[in-house]
C-alpha cells in the first residue's frame, strides 16, 4: 500500500511551478566599443542577476566571419543587463591548444613568455605571446627573442586603450610588430599571441552610438528586409505558374543573403554617367524587360543565356542580369 503524504507535503506538491515558465532570452551584445554593441549570441535568465558575470564563448570565425581565425577562441563576460540585452565586456582570447600543438614539430625552437601590461586606460592585461623558430636555437637566443618581444608588447600597450589593443591581438597587427622586431635575432616560422587575459577593469569609453540607435538601426533593416520579402510574394501571386512561384523563392533567398551588404558608389560609377544613361536605351531597344525575363522558367532563360553566349550558372535573377548587360 502507498505511503499517504503528510498536509505540509501535499501542500508544497500544490504550490511547486514551472521554473522555465519564468524565464526568458536575453540578447548577449559585444561591447559598445569598438564593436557598437553587436549581437553575438543569445542565453536565457530568470532574472538579471542570474545572468550577471557568465562568460559567453565564440570562435573570432563566428564573430568576425574570417575563416581563418577558426581556432581563435573569444571571451565576453556579462557584465551589465538593459531590458533584453546582456552587455559583455572582452575579457580575453586564447587558441584552441590543438592548433597549438599542431605549430610544434620536432627540430624546431618554442619560445613562451608571459607579460603584464597596463593600458591608458587603465586597463590590466595579461599577455602570452607564441614564437616557433625555424630551427632549434640556444638558450641565450630564447632569452634575447623573449626580451625584444617584452619590450615591443609593452611599449605598444603603453600608447594604447584597450579597445586598440584587442583590435591589434586579434587583427595581427602586434604579432607582425614582434615578427619584424625578433626576425633579426633569429628567423621566426610563426609568431602569435596565444592568450590574452583581463586582469583588472580601468576606464570604460564611451564613445560609440548608444544602444537606443542601434535598436533603431536593426528595426530599420527588419522592415526593408520584411518589405522586400513581402513585393516579391506580391509579384509571386500576381503572376499564376510553378515558374514564377520559384523566382519569388529564388529572389527571397537573395535578398536574405545580401541584406547586410552596403554597396558605396565607386569612382568609375560617378565618372561615367554617360554609360548608365545608354543602359535603360540598350534595353529598350532589346524589347525584353527585366520584368518580362523574370516571368520566365529557369529553363527557358538558360536556353537564351546559352544562345547569347552568356554563363548559365546562378539564380534566375543573375542569368536576366547577364542578358541585361
Amino acid at each position: 500500500m502507498a505511503k499517504k503524504l503528510s498536509a505540509k507535503a501535499r501542500a508544497a506538491a500544490r504550490k511547486q511551478r514551472d521554473k522555465w515558465k519564468n524565464k526568458r532570452w536575453f540578447t548577449i551584445r559585444a561591447p559598445r566599443h569598438p564593436w557598437n554593441f553587436k549581437r553575438i549570441g543569445e542565453t536565457i535568465g530568470e532574472t538579471d542577476e542570474h545572468i550577471m558575470g557568465r562568460v559567453y564563448e565564440m570562435t573570432q570565425q563566428e564573430f568576425s566571419g574570417d575563416f581563418t581565425k577558426m581556432h581563435v577562441l573569444l571571451r565576453f563576460r556579462v557584465t551589465e543587463v538593459v531590458g533584453q540585452d546582456a552587455l559583455t565586456t572582452f575579457v580575453g582570447h586564447a587558441h584552441q591548444s590543438d592548433h597549438t600543438r599542431r605549430q610544434i614539430r620536432r627540430y624546431r625552437g618554442k619560445i613562451d613568455d608571459v607579460v603584464d601590461v597596463v593600458t591608458t586606460d587603465g586597463f590590466l592585461v595579461r599577455i602570452k605571446p607564441l614564437m616557433i623558430t625555424e630551427r632549434r636555437c640556444q638558450t641565450s637566443v630564447k632569452q634575447a627573442m623573449r626580451a625584444k618581444s617584452a619590450e615591443i608588447i609593452r611599449a605598444f600597450a603603453s600608447k594604447s586603450t584597450y579597445s586598440k589593443l584587442q583590435e591589434a591581438m586579434l587583427g595581427g597587427d602586434l604579432e607582425t610588430e614582434i615578427r619584424n622586431a625578433v626576425k633579426s635575432i633569429y628567423p621566426c616560422r610563426n609568431v602569435v599571441i596565444r592568450k590574452s587575459q583581463l586582469l583588472q577593469t580601468g576606464v570604460v569609453n564611451e564613445k560609440g552610438p548608444t544602444l537606443d540607435e542601434i535598436h533603431a538601426e536593426e528595426a530599420r533593416q527588419e522592415a526593408e528586409l520584411k518589405a522586400k520579402k513581402a513585393a516579391a510574394l506580391e509579384a509571386a501571386e500576381d503572376n499564376s505558374g510553378e515558374g514564377d512561384l520559384l523566382a519569388a523563392a529564388e529572389a527571397m533567398e537573395s535578398i536574405s543573403e545580401k541584406e547586410e551588404v552596403v554597396e558605396t558608389p565607386s569612382e568609375e560609377d560617378v565618372e561615367a554617367p554617360a554609360e548608365e544613361e545608354a543602359a535603360p536605351a540598350k534595353e529598350e531597344s532589346s524589347g525584353e524587360t527585366e520584368a518580362s525575363l523574370m516571368k520566365l522558367k529557369k529553363d527557358e532563360l538558360v536556353e537564351r543565356a546559352k544562345a547569347a553566349g552568356v554563363a548559365t550558372s546562378g539564380t534566375k535573377a543573375d542569368i536576366v542580369a547577364r542578358l541585361l548587360e
